[in-house]
């Protein structure tokens, strides 16, 4: 009689396996289901499923402590078997860890023996056929829809030689249209984070896509230069990832960033941006939930294959405008004499006095720029986070507290940091979902609209 395979056993195969002094075993069973289409049809669809373990291996010596990592898809006991012997023999191979450190002990979820959570193609029960209204919606008035929708769902398992059997389930779900008009020469995007598409309209999503290219219908070229310029929340979201991945402890004490203390050490309780803004994140955070524990498969100056299981909690990066943590491993934590923070999957900006919504700063701009999302964002300069990148699908003129058209694309240089010292007005905190970096690999967050007086467009795009 066959046994079927689980994750649970999977897990229980590499730490009874392995030949090392301790070993840490991640599986990750995913599926994903997702929708394309572009020229008003549904062009693909697919499901997919798959199973990739993770080994961390220990070997420890007169010297520290070697660890030898190694991953890939398992879905036998024979196949990590094979993954294991490989992690035991390249911590053999390898110098002391610098980041040696107790492993984590005893922690079990109460979840633990329950199955994997999959997807399928029937989360777009509700959406798809409201996305065929919409395709009939936008050829009648002879626009063009392009987009795609994705929605995973990962079951992360995570055991150890020391007692760890920790589970949690992670939906992420996206969804992005671009509608152009028929002679193609306007563009405009609508996209958005979800964790089950209950609550995502196709309906609404077109409606949006409408009324931007709408407010195309009149174009203005405008130099390159300073704008009042309004940030939606998507756009936000761009930049303050930037600054959440940029805050790495260790960096930052040996003086590589924007967060560091000149001379030595970090900007830890000091003021970096207005009084009022709140950044951290949260894994218990309503409708960006997360992993409540450290998982990491290698070591690096943010993460340690040390803390896997390490109980993650609410943390305050950003505290009244003060920095207050920075990304902490075990091991630059005692670098920097600050508590141990371990990155967290989601990222919340709030500031006091924001109220309202989007319409409301855009009412309240007598003459501005409202952008929609940004594009190819790259880090210039770290010791100030000067980044440079390009507006995408819609740059709109407002006079007058009233959309009056469309705008070229600019390249714009900015700080998301300096962003927080000099922005006017702010928006209540809504879920939000970057352009850039949401699709792969940062997509739970929630922003406010930002108003900042005089954004820097430092030259015309030709990008649409």
């Amino acid at each position: 009689m066959t046994i079927p395979t689980t994750p649970q056993s999977l897990v229980d195969q590499g730490v009874a396996v392995s030949t090392a002094d301790d070993c840490v075993v991640i599986v990750r069973d995913h599926t994903s289901a997702n929708l394309r289409w572009a020229n008003n049809t549904l062009t693909t669809n697919g499901v997919m499923h798959g199973v990739s373990v993770t080994v961390v291996s220990f070997i420890g010596s007169t010297d520290g402590v070697a660890t030898g990592s190694v991953s890939g898809t398992a879905q036998t006991q024979a196949q990590v078997t094979a993954l294991v012997e490989a992690a035991d023999a390249a911590a053999r191979l390898s110098s002391p860890a610098e980041d040696a450190a107790d492993l984590v002990r005893d922690r079990v979820s109460p979840d633990w023996d329950e199955q994997a959570v999959p997807t399928d193609i029937h989360v777009y029960d509700s959406f798809a056929p409201a996305l065929g209204e919409a395709f009939g919606r936008s050829s009648s008035a002879d626009r063009v829809l392009y987009g795609f929708v994705n929605h995973e769902v990962a079951t992360t398992y995570l055991g150890s030689t020391t007692g760890l059997r920790l589970r949690h389930v992670q939906p992420t779900g996206h969804y992005a249209c671009t509608g152009k008009t028929a002679d193609l020469r306007e563009s405009a995007w609508v996209g958005g984070a979800t964790r089950d598409f209950a609550d995502v309209d196709a309906l609404a999503m077109e409606a949006t896509v409408a009324q931007r290219l709408g407010w195309g219908a009149r174009r203005v070229d405008l130099p390159a230069g300073r704008y009042d310029t309004i940030l939606p929340p998507t756009a936000v979201a761009d930049l303050m990832i930037d600054a959440y991945w940029y805050a790495g402890a260790r960096v930052a004490w040996e003086g590589q960033s924007v967060y560091s203390q000149r001379g030595a050490g970090t900007r830890i309780g000091q003021q970096i941006t207005s009084p009022g803004v709140h950044l951290y994140s949260d894994p218990t955070y309503d409708g960006l939930q997360c992993a409540p524990f450290a998982l990491a498969s290698a070591s690096g100056n943010e993460s340690s294959v040390f803390d896997n299981g390490l109980p993650l909690e609410r943390t305050d990066w950003i505290r009244d405008g003060e920095l207050a943590s920075l990304l902490q491993t075990r091991h630059s934590a005692t670098m920097t004499q600050q508590p141990v923070t371990p990155a967290i999957d989601n990222l919340v900006l709030e500031v006091e006095f924001g109220t309202g919504t989007i319409e409301d700063l855009v009412a309240g701009t007598d003459r501005g720029l409202l952008l929609t999302c940004l594009w190819y964002i790259r880090e210039v300069d770290p010791q100030s986070l000067l980044l440079t990148g390009l507006t995408r699908d819609g740059v709109y003129l407002v006079e007058d507290g009233e959309i009056t058209g469309s705008v070229n694309n600019f390249r714009f240089n900015e700080s998301p940091i300096d962003l927080l010292r000099r922005f006017s007005h702010a928006s209540a905190t809504v879920p939000s979902f970057s352009r850039e970096w949401g699709d792969d690999y940062f997509s739970r967050t929630a922003m406010p609209a930002l108003r900042v007086p005089d954004f820097n467009m430092s030259s015309v795009s030709q990008a649409m």
